[in-house]
Protein backbone atom coordinates (compact mmCIF):
# COMPACT_ATOMS: atom_id res chain seq x y z
CA UNK A 1 0.00 0.00 0.00
CA UNK A 2 2.87 2.34 0.80
CA UNK A 3 4.30 1.85 -2.68
CA UNK A 4 0.92 2.55 -4.28
CA UNK A 5 0.51 5.73 -2.23
CA UNK A 6 3.94 6.91 -3.34
CA UNK A 7 3.07 6.26 -6.99
CA UNK A 8 -0.19 8.20 -6.68
CA UNK A 9 1.47 11.14 -4.92
CA UNK A 10 4.27 11.27 -7.49
CA UNK A 11 1.71 11.20 -10.30
CA UNK A 12 -0.13 14.15 -8.80
CA UNK A 13 3.10 16.02 -8.13
CA UNK A 14 4.51 15.58 -11.64
CA UNK A 15 1.29 16.27 -13.57
CA UNK A 16 0.15 19.03 -11.23
CA UNK A 17 3.49 20.83 -11.40
CA UNK A 18 3.62 20.52 -15.18
CA UNK A 19 0.12 21.94 -15.65
CA UNK A 20 0.68 24.83 -13.22
CA UNK A 21 3.90 25.80 -15.00
CA UNK A 22 2.23 25.37 -18.40
CA UNK A 23 -0.67 27.58 -17.31
CA UNK A 24 1.68 30.28 -15.99
CA UNK A 25 3.27 30.49 -19.44
CA UNK A 26 0.39 29.37 -21.64
CA UNK A 27 -2.42 31.63 -20.39
CA UNK A 28 -0.54 34.94 -20.88
CA UNK A 29 0.93 33.72 -24.17
CA UNK A 30 -2.46 32.52 -25.40
CA UNK A 31 -4.08 35.79 -24.35
CA UNK A 32 -1.46 37.76 -26.27
CA UNK A 33 -1.83 35.52 -29.31
CA UNK A 34 -5.62 35.81 -29.26
CA UNK A 35 -5.45 39.62 -29.25
CA UNK A 36 -3.20 39.84 -32.31
CA UNK A 37 -4.62 40.29 -35.81
CA UNK A 38 -4.94 36.87 -37.41
CA UNK A 39 -2.84 37.84 -40.41
CA UNK A 40 0.08 38.84 -38.18
CA UNK A 41 0.27 35.55 -36.27
CA UNK A 42 -0.96 33.03 -38.82
CA UNK A 43 2.34 31.13 -38.93
CA UNK A 44 2.74 31.12 -35.16
CA UNK A 45 -0.85 29.96 -34.70
CA UNK A 46 -0.34 27.10 -37.14
CA UNK A 47 2.82 26.10 -35.24
CA UNK A 48 0.95 26.08 -31.92
CA UNK A 49 -1.87 24.01 -33.39
CA UNK A 50 0.69 21.54 -34.75
CA UNK A 51 2.38 21.25 -31.36
CA UNK A 52 -1.00 20.62 -29.71
CA UNK A 53 -0.88 17.20 -31.36
CA UNK A 54 2.80 16.56 -30.62
CA UNK A 55 3.30 12.79 -30.14
CA UNK A 56 4.39 12.15 -26.53
CA UNK A 57 7.36 10.02 -27.57
CA UNK A 58 8.61 12.85 -29.79
CA UNK A 59 8.28 15.30 -26.93
CA UNK A 60 10.06 12.87 -24.65
CA UNK A 61 12.85 12.42 -27.19
CA UNK A 62 13.36 16.19 -27.47
CA UNK A 63 13.63 16.57 -23.70
CA UNK A 64 15.91 13.52 -23.50
CA UNK A 65 18.28 15.00 -26.07
CA UNK A 66 18.32 18.30 -24.19
CA UNK A 67 19.05 16.89 -20.74
CA UNK A 68 21.11 13.80 -21.55
CA UNK A 69 24.74 13.90 -20.49
CA UNK A 70 25.86 15.10 -23.92
CA UNK A 71 22.92 17.48 -24.36
CA UNK A 72 23.04 21.27 -23.93
CA UNK A 73 21.29 20.98 -20.54
CA UNK A 74 23.13 17.85 -19.45
CA UNK A 75 24.94 19.80 -16.73
CA UNK A 76 21.65 19.98 -14.82
CA UNK A 77 21.76 16.25 -14.10
CA UNK A 78 17.97 15.84 -14.13
CA UNK A 79 17.65 12.86 -16.50
CA UNK A 80 15.66 10.01 -14.88
CA UNK A 81 14.29 12.29 -12.18
CA UNK A 82 10.80 13.71 -11.54
CA UNK A 83 12.09 17.08 -12.78
CA UNK A 84 12.71 15.58 -16.22
CA UNK A 85 9.19 14.15 -16.23
CA UNK A 86 7.75 17.56 -15.37
CA UNK A 87 9.71 19.08 -18.25
CA UNK A 88 8.31 16.52 -20.69
CA UNK A 89 4.74 17.01 -19.54
CA UNK A 90 5.18 20.79 -19.56
CA UNK A 91 6.20 20.55 -23.22
CA UNK A 92 3.03 18.59 -24.01
CA UNK A 93 0.59 20.73 -22.02
CA UNK A 94 1.80 24.22 -22.92
CA UNK A 95 0.76 24.28 -26.62
CA UNK A 96 -2.71 23.02 -25.69
CA UNK A 97 -3.21 25.76 -23.11
CA UNK A 98 -1.84 28.43 -25.46
CA UNK A 99 -3.96 27.27 -28.39
CA UNK A 100 -7.26 26.92 -26.53
CA UNK A 101 -6.72 30.15 -24.57
CA UNK A 102 -6.01 32.09 -27.76
CA UNK A 103 -9.15 30.70 -29.38
CA UNK A 104 -11.27 31.71 -26.41
CA UNK A 105 -9.73 35.19 -26.18
CA UNK A 106 -10.08 35.77 -29.92
CA UNK A 107 -13.78 34.88 -29.72
CA UNK A 108 -14.43 37.61 -27.14
CA UNK A 109 -11.41 39.87 -27.16
CA UNK A 110 -11.99 42.04 -30.22
CA UNK A 111 -15.41 43.20 -29.15
CA UNK A 112 -14.27 43.82 -25.56
CA UNK A 113 -11.16 45.73 -26.64
CA UNK A 114 -13.11 47.97 -29.03
CA UNK A 115 -15.72 48.75 -26.38
CA UNK A 116 -13.25 49.50 -23.58
CA UNK A 117 -10.95 51.53 -25.81
CA UNK A 118 -13.89 53.66 -26.88
CA UNK A 119 -14.52 54.34 -23.19
CA UNK A 120 -10.90 55.31 -22.60
CA UNK A 121 -10.01 52.33 -20.42
CA UNK A 122 -6.36 51.67 -19.54
CA UNK A 123 -4.52 48.64 -20.91
CA UNK A 124 -4.44 46.89 -17.53
CA UNK A 125 -8.21 47.15 -17.21
CA UNK A 126 -8.68 45.93 -20.78
CA UNK A 127 -6.47 42.90 -20.20
CA UNK A 128 -8.13 42.05 -16.89
CA UNK A 129 -11.60 42.34 -18.44
CA UNK A 130 -10.65 40.16 -21.41
CA UNK A 131 -9.35 37.42 -19.14
CA UNK A 132 -12.47 37.68 -17.00
CA UNK A 133 -14.73 37.37 -20.05
CA UNK A 134 -12.66 34.46 -21.38
CA UNK A 135 -12.29 32.64 -18.04
CA UNK A 136 -14.45 29.67 -19.03
CA UNK A 137 -12.35 29.01 -22.11
CA UNK A 138 -9.15 29.47 -20.10
CA UNK A 139 -10.30 26.95 -17.48
CA UNK A 140 -11.21 24.56 -20.28
CA UNK A 141 -7.69 24.97 -21.66
CA UNK A 142 -6.16 24.10 -18.29
CA UNK A 143 -8.48 21.09 -17.92
CA UNK A 144 -7.50 19.88 -21.40
CA UNK A 145 -3.83 20.33 -20.56
CA UNK A 146 -4.20 18.32 -17.38
CA UNK A 147 -6.08 15.58 -19.21
CA UNK A 148 -3.27 15.40 -21.74
CA UNK A 149 -0.51 14.86 -19.17
CA UNK A 150 -2.19 12.80 -16.44
CA UNK A 151 -2.68 9.91 -18.88
CA UNK A 152 0.67 10.29 -20.65
CA UNK A 153 3.12 7.39 -20.58
CA UNK A 154 5.64 7.49 -23.44
CA UNK A 155 7.45 10.73 -22.63
CA UNK A 156 7.67 10.21 -18.87
CA UNK A 157 8.95 6.68 -19.33
CA UNK A 158 11.60 7.89 -21.75
CA UNK A 159 12.99 10.66 -19.53
CA UNK A 160 12.02 9.20 -16.15
CA UNK A 161 13.02 5.58 -16.64
CA UNK A 162 10.13 4.14 -14.58
CA UNK A 163 12.44 3.65 -11.60
CA UNK A 164 10.77 2.08 -8.56
CA UNK A 165 10.36 4.45 -5.60
CA UNK A 166 11.79 7.28 -7.67
CA UNK A 167 10.13 7.99 -11.04
CA UNK A 168 7.34 5.43 -11.29
CA UNK A 169 3.95 7.06 -11.87
CA UNK A 170 0.58 5.43 -12.41
CA UNK A 171 0.71 5.16 -16.19
CA UNK A 172 4.19 3.65 -16.25
CA UNK A 173 3.24 1.32 -13.39
CA UNK A 174 0.28 0.09 -15.44
CA UNK A 175 2.56 -0.66 -18.39
CA UNK A 176 4.95 -2.56 -16.11
CA UNK A 177 2.18 -4.62 -14.51
CA UNK A 178 0.75 -5.57 -17.91
CA UNK A 179 4.18 -6.68 -19.11
CA UNK A 180 4.50 -8.84 -16.00
CA UNK A 181 1.06 -10.36 -16.54
CA UNK A 182 -0.50 -8.74 -13.45
CA UNK A 183 -3.64 -7.70 -15.29
CA UNK A 184 -5.87 -7.43 -12.24
CA UNK A 185 -3.50 -5.03 -10.51
CA UNK A 186 -3.05 -3.08 -13.75
CA UNK A 187 -6.83 -2.72 -14.01
CA UNK A 188 -6.96 -1.56 -10.40
CA UNK A 189 -4.34 1.08 -11.11
CA UNK A 190 -6.26 2.14 -14.20
CA UNK A 191 -9.47 2.49 -12.20
CA UNK A 192 -7.70 4.56 -9.54
CA UNK A 193 -6.25 6.79 -12.25
CA UNK A 194 -9.71 7.31 -13.75
CA UNK A 195 -11.16 8.18 -10.36
CA UNK A 196 -8.37 10.66 -9.64
CA UNK A 197 -8.81 12.27 -13.07
CA UNK A 198 -12.58 12.49 -12.56
CA UNK A 199 -12.28 14.08 -9.12
CA UNK A 200 -9.72 16.67 -10.25
CA UNK A 201 -11.59 17.52 -13.45
CA UNK A 202 -14.86 17.77 -11.53
CA UNK A 203 -13.19 20.18 -9.11
CA UNK A 204 -11.82 22.27 -11.96
CA UNK A 205 -15.24 22.28 -13.62
CA UNK A 206 -16.90 23.54 -10.44
CA UNK A 207 -14.22 26.20 -10.13
CA UNK A 208 -14.85 27.17 -13.74
CA UNK A 209 -18.57 27.48 -13.00
CA UNK A 210 -17.88 29.61 -9.93
CA UNK A 211 -18.88 26.85 -7.52
CA UNK A 212 -22.31 26.47 -9.07
CA UNK A 213 -23.72 23.36 -10.70
CA UNK A 214 -24.76 24.36 -14.21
Amino acid sequence: MGGLTQIILLTLYVSGSAVVLAALLGVPAGTWLGLQPKANVRGLTQLIYTLMGLPPVVGGLLIYLLISRKGPLGFMGVLFTPSAMIMAQFLLATPIIIGLTSTSVRAKGTEVVDTLQSLGAENKLILRTIMQESRFGIFAAVIAGFGRVIAEVGAVMMVGGNIENHTRVMTTAIVLEVRQGNFSFALTLGLILLIISFVINAGLYRLQAGGRDE
